[in-house]
This record gives structure tokens, C-alpha cells and sequence, in this order.
């Protein structure tokens, strides 16, 4: 999948999800709403480290400081499970900015993440995975179907579809 599909797909799943979700205040990475320069610094830092361990596509936080572990595997042609991922995370674990990894679901989300799956299998993504508690919901680098236009289409018609059980499973959007 190009990564223009992969920036396209995290865009409408933000639209989507936002479009199902509470109208509360926006959360920064670090869970406050205050647009924490510190976080920001510190997701700089991490990035900076990231690169500097093999991974030299890595991003920097976003325009508001945000940078999750979801926005890495669905906005970005990294792969987040590749063994030089994996070992520039560990070095660089300690640079983490708050909420990066996300936390792992509870069991009522992990539930809902596993009926999410199911309802975008149900609705067209017969290669929808199943996700792991500490794994992004959506990670289209493991759903070769979204690889071609028409296969996003049918997997954010699928999204859409199936929002409720993405909301349960603890996705709060944008």
C-alpha cells in the first residue's frame, strides 16, 4: 500500500470515528487538554532516538504534540512489527512520551475490539485481523485487501459500518 492509501485510510477513519464519537474536548497524548509542551518535547526526543536506532522514517508529533503508536501504524509506510522497529522501541523506551503505546484494552474493549473485527470481516474485509489487547484496532499494514483503492473503499464502508464497536473497544477519534 502506498503512503498516500495509508495517510488517506487514518484520515477517514478519523473522520469516521469522530463522526461517532462524544463531542468532549480533545485529549494530547498525555491525556490533558492543555496542548502539553512537555509532552510535545519529549515525543521530539523519542523521535529524534527512534531515527537515530534504524527506524529513519520515523515522524515527529503532530502539529497539536500528539504521537501514538496508532497514528505510527496507520499514517505512516513504517511497519511497527519489523525487528528494527521493535529494537529501536526498546532503546528507546525511556523517551517515550505519555500514551505513545496507548494502554492495553480491558476485557469489555478487547470484547468490542474482536466483534470490530468480525463486523468489517462481515461487511466486505475478509483479511480484517483479529487484534491483540496491546495492538492498534486498525493496522493496514496487516490488511492486504486495503492495499488497492477499491480495497479501501470497502474497508472504510466496512468502518463505518461497524463504529459502534470500535467506540466500545475504546477508540475515542481524533
Amino acid at each position: 500500500m502506498t503512503s498516500m492509501a495509508r495517510r488517506l485510510s487514518a484520515f477517514a477513519l478519523s473522520v469516521i470515528l469522530a463522526a461517532s464519537c462524544s463531542t468532549s474536548s480533545p485529549r494530547t497524548a498525555n491525556g490533558t487538554t492543555d496542548g502539553s509542551t512537555s509532552n510535545r518535547a519529549q515525543g521530539f526526543k523519542f523521535a529524534a532516538c527512534m531515527r537515530a536506532n534504524g527506524v529513519k522514517d520515523f515522524p515527529d508529533p503532530d502539529a497539536s504534540g500528539q504521537l501514538t503508536i496508532d497514528a505510527i501504524a496507520n499514517g505512516t509506510s513504517l511497519d511497527t512489527n519489523s525487528a528494527a522497529f521493535k529494537q529501536a522501541l526498546g532503546a528507546c523506551k525511556s523517551l517515550q512520551p505519555a500514551g505513545f503505546t496507548g494502554e492495553k484494552r480491558t476485557a469489555d474493549q478487547q470484547a468490542a475490539a474482536l466483534r470490530f473485527a468480525q463486523c468489517v470481516r462481515d461487511n466486505g474485509v475478509k483479511d480484517f485481523p483479529d487484534p491483540t489487547a496491546e495492538s492498534p484496532l486498525i493496522d493496514t499494514n496487516h490488511i492486504p485487501s486495503a492495499g488497492s483503492g477499491a480495497g479501501m473503499s470497502i474497508l472504510h464502508a466496512a468502518m463505518k459500518q461497524c463504529g459502534t464497536f470500535a467506540k466500545e473497544a475504546g477508540v475515542t477519534g481524533p
